[in-house]
């Protein structure tokens, strides 16, 4: 950021290296701040990883967001269950919910990623700072889940009955 009598203005340090005449000649007094981008989103559900990630670059859609977190699981996530949460200011809100609203509000985003559209919404929607994208599971998964604990015990069930036949003889 540059700060010169009073004002203030901010550019990507990428973009004055990408486009060199956006730069301007130093002068007294100026003041010259270069931040780290702190900027971060979190990704939690059924996705390759958990975490809470730094933006890599100034704008992320949520289709680049997904792919820094590892995508979704093949196995257990739910294409059509894609939620963005995030605080919206009151302009923002009443935009989106139709309600008359004079505070921020949380509002969730859905993207459906079975169908074209919603692979299309998610190269466009832009992930701001501290958002949250959830993944939810698929009710498949859920099913997996209950037959692998099922079999293990069936299994295991198994094992100590051979155990205990092999004991007896």
């Amino acid at each position: 950021s540059l700060t010169r009598g009073g004002r203030s203005s901010r550019i990507w340090l990428q973009d004055l290296y990408d486009n060199p005449t956006l730069d301007v000649a130093v002068r007294p007094n100026d003041r010259i701040v270069v931040e780290e981008d702190r900027r971060s989103f979190t990704v939690l559900g059924a996705t390759g990883r958990q975490a809470r990630l730094p933006f890599s670059k100034p704008a992320m859609t949520a289709l680049e967001a997904l792919a820094a977190a590892g995508g979704l699981d093949a196995n257990s996530a739910n294409p059509t269950g894609i939620f963005i949460f995030r605080v919206e200011p009151p302009a923002i809100a009443r935009a989106v919910t139709g309600k008359p609203v004079d505070t921020p509000q949380q509002i969730a985003y859905t993207i459906d990623f079975s169908t074209p559209e919603g692979l299309l919404a998610a190269r466009e929607f832009v992930i701001r700072d501290s958002d949250t994208i959830y993944i939810a599971e698929a009710p498949v998964a859920s099913w997996r889940r209950a037959i692998g604990i099922a079999s293990s015990a069936v299994s295991f069930a198994g094992s100590a009955a051979a155990a205990e036949d092999l004991v007896s003889r």
